[in-house]
């Protein structure tokens, strides 16, 4: 009898250490449907509504914020993409692929264009990795090369 419930006990310990509450997670199409829209929205230069799709506060890297992780409000990302428009009025981001990764992470690679009142172009390959948590990204880690290699003998 001691024994038994010595094995008893020992298997509630086991069962109640593993009792850990996941958050319900993403199907990977719904992140993909997320991911389109923010750049259906980001082509159509809705701001306010592509800022809806984030956290009241988001996580940022970006190499146009510095080398550090900064946090952002929907407004602040709004005035951002409304100040990056100003510049470039035909702003436009055009998917290459779209990479699901775990459960609260997606991938997105694609290629940024538009033209400055100079006429001048830029084109640049560029690839963020959102975090999607309760429908909503809460952290967007873009990476690009924003070094000036114009000047460069390649």
């Amino acid at each position: 009898m001691k024994k038994i419930f010595l094995i008893l006990i020992a298997a509630l310990l086991v069962v109640s250490c593993n009792n850990e509450v996941k958050p319900p997670n993403l199907d990977p199409t719904e992140k993909e449907k997320i991911v389109k829209q923010y750049f259906e929205y980001f082509n159509k230069h809705h701001w306010k509504e592509l800022a809806e799709m984030y956290a009241p506060i988001s996580d940022f890297k970006d190499p146009s914020f510095g080398k550090e992780m900064i946090t952002q409000t929907r407004k602040q990302t709004i005035d951002k993409y409304a100040s990056l428009q100003a510049v470039f009025p035909d702003l436009h981001d055009e998917i290459i692929n779209i990479y699901p990764s775990d459960e609260k992470h997606i991938i997105v690679e694609f290629v940024s264009t538009g033209t400055a009142s100079d006429g001048s172009k830029f084109k640049l390959p560029i690839c963020t990795i959102f975090t999607i948590e309760n429908g909503k990204i809460t952290k967007d880690f873009t990476y690009f090369d924003n070094f000036d290699d114009s000047k460069s003998n390649k």
